[in-house]
């Protein structure tokens, strides 16, 4: 699921050349607004960043609407709230630490954010770094899916015995360069 990031990355690619190029400004006029952020405090974001959980996540079910931002260090981004600067979630695309990744994820389930074809979804799982110093992990049993059309999505729960919800991300890290 490289492709997804690449995505990612030739989105924020273009807006940069949106914003340098005057004809394309105001073919592609973005909406910009403010948001305070956890980590970086109030910036500016551009509207179409806004991703929209109608269920909320689980824990934070009063929480529908985020923004998908850039984390200062790849491979992780963030997901803020909107409305609450102290709601955030530090996001990884599972592919990444492990390549075997399978979600079995029911059809019902995906038509609810509007999901008719894999090329349509972004995955990610939320990654947690406790305080003690233990080791970052992963949730894989839980991963956010986004159709990238829409900007609508939902957290799943996976019954695969294999995701669990802390897999620690840089031991995944390391299997998954060797292989």
């Amino acid at each position: 699921m490289l492709f997804e990031i690449a995505i990612l990355k030739s989105y924020f690619r273009f807006r940069s050349i949106v914003k340098t190029q005057p004809v394309l400004k105001q073919c592609f006029k973005e909406r910009i607004v403010k948001v305070a952020t956890k980590a970086y405090g109030l910036i500016d974001v551009d509207e179409r960043q806004k991703i929209t959980f109608p269920q909320g996540l689980f824990g934070f079910e009063t929480f529908s609407e985020y923004m998908l931002l850039d984390a200062e260090r790849q491979p992780f981004y963030w997901l803020q709230s909107v409305d609450v600067a102290g709601v955030a979630f530090i996001l990884i695309n599972p592919f990444l630490i492990r390549p075997d990744y399978e979600m079995n994820i029911s059809n019902d389930e995906l038509a609810e954010i509007g999901i008719t074809s894999p090329e349509k979804a972004l995955i990610f799982s939320i990654v947690t770094i406790p305080a003690d110093g233990s080791p970052m992990t992963a949730n894989l049993q839980g991963p956010l899916v986004i159709n990238r059309d829409t900007r609508c999505g939902k957290q799943a729960i996976l019954t695969d015995p294999r995701w669990k919800t802390k897999h620690d991300v840089m031991a995944e890290l390391s299997t998954a360069k060797q292989a």
